[in-house]
């Protein structure tokens, strides 16, 4: 009798891969919490930086780098100083010693803004504009804007302010804006890096409440949320030029506000809103514009006071005679962070003050560094690194 063959034993099922960070998708990786709960951007630099898998998920989502901006501001690298063109402006950088290239970098050069990891410099002996990166040494240069600029001024032709405008999602071109007046009106021109070429605008109508004769009477300006932004010197409202339209218009200021731009700075919130915040020995007052529940009208309107007397004396371990009779003197706000320092400089030339920055939506007061102040004051932030942009990939 022949022997019943045996089955063959069932297969033994395989065990499922597991799953590891790296075999997770890019939309995992982006649009869930993993990458955005990332501390900082050099932080996801690093992590970008691991394995290719990483980097082309950042790369490939512009709506997680939006995201991801809101809720972490650019780190600062550092301060440059600058004396009106008349000494060569200084580097002051967070965690190490000044590099004499930054600083030979910018000789006979005034600073005119820094935005997103560039500095705008002007040269007024050679008439030239140069839109530098000291990190990276990519400089382009630029003529002054043409002579036409000033044609048909009626009494004292003035340029205010160079503003340097460019989109991270775009990072290979920028615009630069410089704004200038007369008497009584204002005009911009505009250079766009695309075609090499200025593009001079209208002048305005009169502004109102004309300024009588002064010839400047209009304070340097900031740049907020797409607009650019002046305060006048004695009335209480701003000149506002929007960038995308190139339209100008104006608001106003709050009332106690009006010919004292020493005391405050415009500026924008970490969602890009303009702001103005205003010091008062160590209190902060913050002023956003909202609508009125009345009328629905835009108007400014007092956000927060900020008590950081406490806060001054324990970081800076010192007391309140050691800091000036103004106390706190604002410099900045850019991406929701203010920057400023204390007073001893203003009372004494020789003497050292404290450099801090407070985050308006953590309320975190830091300290910088401790520095004798040299005049204007330009904080460096980290730019978004142009090796993590890559919009062909997704929207």
């Amino acid at each position: 009798m022949a022997s019943q063959q045996q089955p063959a034993p069932a297969a033994k099922p395989q065990a499922p891969a597991p799953t590891t960070i790296t075999t997770l998708g890019e939309d995992l990786l982006c649009e869930s919490e993993i990458f955005v709960r990332l501390p900082s951007l050099p932080s996801l630099v690093r992590a970008a930086a691991a394995c290719r898998a990483f980097h082309a998920a950042v790369r490939s989502s512009p709506s997680f780098r939006r995201r991801f901006r809101a809720l972490h501001p650019p780190p600062l690298l550092g301060i440059f100083f600058d004396s009106d063109g008349t000494e060569m402006p200084t580097f002051t950088p967070i965690r190490r010693r000044s590099d004499p290239d930054l600083a030979a970098a910018v000789r006979d050069w005034q600073v005119a803004e820094c935005r997103g990891g560039y500095l705008l410099l002007l040269n007024w002996r050679s008439e030239q504009i140069a839109a530098y990166n000291p990190l990276t040494r990519a400089l382009d240069v630029i003529p002054m804007p043409p002579d036409e600029i000033s044609d048909d001024c009626r009494g004292e032709f003035v340029y205010t302010d160079f503003f340097l405008i460019f989109s991270e999602e775009a990072p290979g071109s920028f615009r630069v804006v410089s704004l200038c007046h007369d008497e009584s009106r204002l005009r911009a021109a505009v250079f766009l890096s695309t075609t090499r070429e200025w593009q001079i605008l209208p002048w305005t109508e009169d502004v109102p409440a004309q300024p009588s004769g002064e010839k400047h009477w209009l304070r340097g300006g900031t740049q907020a949320g797409g607009l650019l932004c002046w305060s006048h010197a004695r009335k209480a409202y701003k000149v506002v030029l929007d960038t995308v339209t190139l339209q100008f218009s104006f608001i106003d200021l709050p009332e106690h506000l009006k010919g004292k731009g020493y005391l405050y700075m415009a500026g924008e919130t970490n969602d890009g809103k303009l702001c103005i915040v205003s010091a008062v020995e160590f209190t902060l007052f913050v002023w956003l514009r909202r609508a009125d529940a009345d009328d629905d009208v835009q108007k400014w309107m007092l956000d927060s006071v900020i008590p950081l007397e406490g806060e001054v004396l324990r970081a800076t371990e010192s007391s309140r005679a050691d800091h000036g009779a103004i106390k706190l003197k604002v410099w900045a706000i850019l991406d929701g962070i203010v920057y400023m320092s204390t007073f001893e400089t203003f009372r004494d030339y020789t003497q050292p003050c404290w450099f801090l920055s407070f985050c308006l939506v953590t309320k975190k007061l830091e300290k910088i560094f401790r520095k004798r102040n040299d005049s204007h004051v330009h904080p460096y932030t980290m730019a978004w690194p142009p090796s993590l942009v890559g919009n062909n990939f997704r929207p």
